[in-house]
C-alpha cells in the first residue's frame, strides 16, 4: 500500500484545533505542559537563529558574486526592487483593508487576555552565541570577502566551510526545527485559548488569506505586464503559458521542485534558454514578491492587533533588510519566514514569542500561493532581461558594423 504523507500544512492545522481544544477544555495543569514545552523550543529558536543567519545568509551573499557580469547585478536588482515594490504594495493594501478587520473590541479583547496566560513548569535558558545584529554584521562581512576572493581565484577553502556549515544548519531545521514546530504552535495556541484571545485571532484569519491572494496575483500580472509590454509580446499570452508553473508550485511548495516546469513556461514565452536557465534558477533565490507580500501583510495584522507601532517607516525598514536577507529563503525548510524570524525584533516581535507563532501559523497555511507568486514573477522577469540582453549584443554589434 501507498504510504499517505501528512504534509507540515495539515499538522500545523490541527496543532491549532487541538491546542484551541486543550486550552479550552482542558485544566491549567494540563495545558502548561504543552506551554513548558513551546518556551523550551522557543529558548532553542533564539539559540539557533544568529547562526541560521550566519549560514544562510552568508553562503547566499558569497552565492550571489558568481555569475555572467552585468547580467547578474541587473537581475539581482530587479529583483531587489521588485520584492521591496511588492512588501510597500502589501502594506498599502493592509493599511486601507485590514483595520475594518481589526476592531477596536477585538483588539481590546486581545490585550485583556494577555495577562492571563499560563507560565512554563519551568524553563532551560539557552543563551545564544551571538546576538542577532552581530550575526548580520559578520554574515554579510563573510559573505561579500569570500566573494571577493573567488574572484581572485582563492577562498575555495573558506566557501568549503561556509558551505557545509549551511548544510548543518539546513539540517537542524529539517530535523528538528520543522518537525517541532506542530508542537511549538499546539502549545501557544492552547495558552491562547486559555487566555482567550485564540478566537478574536481566528477571526481574521481568512480575511487576510483572500486578500494576500487577491494581491498575489495582482501583482503577478502587473508585472507580466510590463515584461510583456517592454518586450513587445503578448502579456495575456505571458500569463496564459505561466498557469502550468503557478498551479504546479502551489502543489509542490518549492520554488527547486518548480524550476524544470518553470524553464518549460519560459520555453512557451519564447525566452531564450541560456537566459532562462541563468534568471530563473537566481530569480529562485533573491526574487520573493510573494513571500514578502505575506510577510509584511501577517506582520501588519500582529502588530496591529497588539497595538504596536506599525508606521511605514518602521515597516520600509524591515522590508528592506529582509529583501536582503530572504537570499536565505530556499535553503531553510518553512521558506522566507524561517529567514524572517530573525529580523522581527526590528518591528518589535520576540522570534520566539506568540506573536512570531501566529506569524509561522498565518504565513505557513498560504506558503504555496506565496511560492506560486514568486516563481511566476521570476518568468517575468526573465522575459525582461532577455530584452535587455539582446538589445545590448544588438547595439554592440552596430557598433562594430560602423
Amino acid at each position: 500500500m501507498k504510504k499517505i504523507k501528512f504534509g507540515l500544512i495539515p499538522r500545523l492545522i490541527l496543532a491549532i484545533i487541538l491546542g484551541v481544544i486543550i486550552g479550552r477544555y482542558l485544566p491549567a495543569w494540563f495545558v502548561r505542559i504543552p506551554v513548558t514545552f513551546s518556551q523550551i523550543f522557543g529558548a532553542f529558536l533564539n539559540f539557533i537563529i544568529p547562526l541560521m543567519i550566519i549560514g544562510f545568509v552568508t553562503k547566499g551573499i558569497a552565492d550571489l558574486g558568481e555569475g555572467a557580469g552585468k547580467l547578474l547585478a541587473i537581475t539581482v536588482l530587479m529583483a531587489y526592487a521588485s520584492t521591496i515594490v511588492a512588501g510597500s504594495l502589501s502594506y498599502l493594501m493592509s493599511k486601507s483593508i485590514f483595520p475594518s478587520f481589526l476592531s477596536s473590541g477585538l483588539i481590546q479583547n486581545i490585550q485583556q487576555s494577555q495577562g492571563k496566560e499560563l507560565t512554563a513548569y519551568f524553563e532551560v535558558p539557552i543563551k545564544p552565541f551571538f546576538e542577532v545584529t552581530g550575526a548580520i554584521v559578520f554574515a554579510f562581512m563573510m559573505g561579500i570577502s569570500v566573494s571577493g576572493l573567488r574572484r581572485n581565484g582563492s577562498g575555495e577553502h573558506m566557501y568549503g566551510i561556509i558551505n557545509e556549515f549551511n548544510e548543518i544548519i539546513t539540517n537542524v531545521l529539517a530535523k528538528a526545527i520543522v518537525p517541532l514546530l506542530p508542537f511549538f504552535i499546539l502549545g501557544n495556541f492552547a495558552n491562547m485559548s486559555y487566555s482567550g484571545s485564540v478566537f478574536a485571532v481566528l477571526s481574521v484569519f481568512w480575511r487576510i488569506f483572500i486578500c494576500i491572494i487577491i494581491l498575489h496575483l495582482s501583482y503577478i500580472t502587473v508585472l507580466f505586464l510590463i515584461s510583456g509590454s517592454y518586450a513587445k509580446k503578448n502579456p495575456w499570452t505571458l500569463i496564459k503559458n505561466q498557469v502550468r508553473g503557478y498551479i504546479t508550485a502551489v502543489g509542490v511548495q518549492s520554488s527547486v521542485a518548480t524550476l524544470p516546469v518553470n524553464l518549460e513556461c519560459a520555453d512557451a514565452n519564447g525566452v531564450d534558454r541560456e537566459i532562462s536557465e541563468f534568471v530563473l534558477p537566481l530569480g529562485a533565490t533573491v526574487h520573493m514578491p510573494g513571500s514578502m507580500i505575506t510577510i509584511t501583510a501577517c506582520t501588519f495584522t500582529i502588530l496591529s492587533m497588539y497595538n504596536m507601532p506599525h508606521g511605514f517607516g518602521l515597516i520600509l525598514k524591515f522590508i528592506a533588510i529582509l529583501g536582503i536577507a530572504m537570499v536565505a529563503a530556499p535553503g531553510a525548510p518553512g521558506g522566507a519566514v524561517m529567514s524572517a524570524l530573525p529580523f522581527l525584533p526590528v518591528v518589535g516581535i520576540d522570534p520566539s514569542g506568540a506573536m512570531a507563532t501566529l506569524l509561522i501559523s498565518l504565513y505557513l497555511t498560504q506558503d504555496s500561493f506565496g511560492t506560486a507568486a514568486n516563481i511566476s514573477g521570476d518568468n517575468a522577469l526573465a522575459v525582461i532581461v532577455e530584452k535587455i540582453y539582446f538589445s545590448k549584443i544588438k547595439s554592440k554589434s552596430e557598433k562594430n558594423f560602423d
